[in-house]
């Protein structure tokens, strides 16, 4: 089965590359956005490569890279009144939000900014690098997601 490419966004201040680095792998929660849910529900799988992606960050952009080590299952946050996620219409017999986990695999000493991204001709039509593309989740064409490694090569801690 082919490999599909991701990028994941998540706000440094609240779960970084250096936290997933030091967990080593962590629950991909919270995603209410039925699109973003849709692919990793319906089309991520085990070893799939992940862009981390710092966003509200200065500078934003990607950080580093991880891999998809656990495919969807319900999103336990959707049934805890104490989260921000929580979800009363949610089902745990048919769950309408799901998580997948991601694990490390390396960071880089420095973002690849979001700028860089937009300023890379070869990665025109790149999603994050869309006017309101504001996804949390989405694919990346391989291309696009080897290039945006090697811009991070050299810059691996």
């Amino acid at each position: 089965m082919a490999k599909s490419y991701w990028l994941m966004k998540s706000e440094p201040t609240t779960y970084s590359i250096d936290d997933l680095a030091r967990d080593g792998k962590t629950s991909w929660d919270g995603v209410r956005n039925y699109r973003a849910r849709n692919f990793m529900r319906d089309e991520m799988k085990l070893g799939d490569p992940v862009l981390f992606y710092h966003s509200n960050a200065d500078p934003k952009g990607v950080a580093g890279v991880a891999k998809v080590c656990r495919t969807a299952y319900a999103d336990d946050t959707a049934f805890d009144p104490k989260s921000k996620y929580f979800d009363p219409k949610s089902d745990k017999s048919d769950p309408r939000w799901i998580m997948v986990d991601i694990e490390f695999v390396e960071k880089f000493s420095e973002v690849v900014s979001l700028a860089t991204l937009k300023e890379t001709k070869a990665l025109d039509g790149m999603m994050v690098t869309q006017r309101g593309a504001r996804l949390s989740v989405q694919p990346v064409d391989r291309k696009h997601f080897d290039l945006v490694r090697k811009l991070g090569k050299g810059k691996k801690k």
